[in-house]
């Protein structure tokens, strides 16, 4: 995503909690600063790509965060996949200096970012949302605005709720065709065409079928299922039985691979 930001000519400041990650920008226009709030002081628009809530809390509103740099009518985009009532608490904090703040989580590695085909999915207000569209345009394709602050995010982890489902599928589906005596890299192939693919199992005939990867998301991923889960309890609606047994299946089975 930063390097597509450079690409476009947008004038970019970076900062990373580990030098390895900026030291790719050492021969770009990007120009690396030693904290967040240095961030903020450079930047109309800053984007957070971090782990976790404690994480995007930590980095915007510390003594040294991107806050304490920024000034007046910027905006802050926050990209990580977090609990979307933390987005609409932070977007409070920032309005009382001025800020908007953006949700914009995506969707789909870094290949299609720099392909500029991440699904960048947002809620924020309308004007903040059009001031950052030419930086989220670098690397973003489609770009869906989905309502305001936090609605960015319940769109990523109901996607990410699917996602850990049809991973339970396709780990069912290739069992049942070594049954079935069919190869799975030839029902891959069937499945890469047909009308019964899916992500997760295009995934995991890219990877030749080891699932140690997709285990190592399995924290990530139930972070966002447990988060899909309170958003329907504070909804008062159930959340999708079908999905969730699925889901909570698929965790289990990636947490013993």
């Amino acid at each position: 995503m930063a390097c597509r930001i450079v690409e476009e000519g947008h004038s970019l400041a970076l900062w990373a909690r580990r030098p390895e990650t900026v030291a790719p920008f050492d021969d770009t226009a990007a120009v690396v600063v030693d904290s967040p709030a240095a961030v903020g002081a450079a930047s109309e628009v800053v984007g957070l790509c971090v782990v976790a809530d404690a994480d995007v809390e930590d980095v915007l509103l510390r003594e040294d965060g991107v806050l304490a740099g920024m000034r007046p009518g910027g905006t802050v985009v926050i990209h990580s996949t977090i609990h979307p009532d933390t987005c609409i608490r932070l977007a409070g904090e920032v309005e009382k200096r001025g800020i908007d703040l953006v949700d914009a989580p995506v969707s789909g590695g870094g290949a299609a970012a720099a392909e500029r085909r991440l699904l960048v999915m947002v809620g924020g207000p309308d004007d903040a949302v059009a001031r950052c569209r030419p930086v989220l345009e670098a690397f973003g394709n489609p770009i869906l605005h989905l309502g305001g602050v936090g609605r960015g995010q319940t769109a990523k982890v109901l996607n990410n709720l699917v996602f850990t489902a049809q991973v339970a599928v396709a780990l069912d589906t290739f069992a049942f065709a070594d049954g079935l005596g069919l190869d799975r890299d030839a029902l891959a192939e069937v499945l890469a065409s047909g009308s019964g693919g899916s992500r997760a199992a295009a995934l995991m005939a890219q990877m030749g079928f080891d699932t140690s990867g997709m285990a190592q998301a399995v924290p990530l991923l139930r972070k966002d299922v447990d988060i899909v889960r309170e958003l329907a309890a504070a909804a008062g609606v159930r959340a999708p039985a079908l999905l969730d047994d699925l889901a909570e299946e698929a965790l289990r089975r990636l947490a013993q691979s």
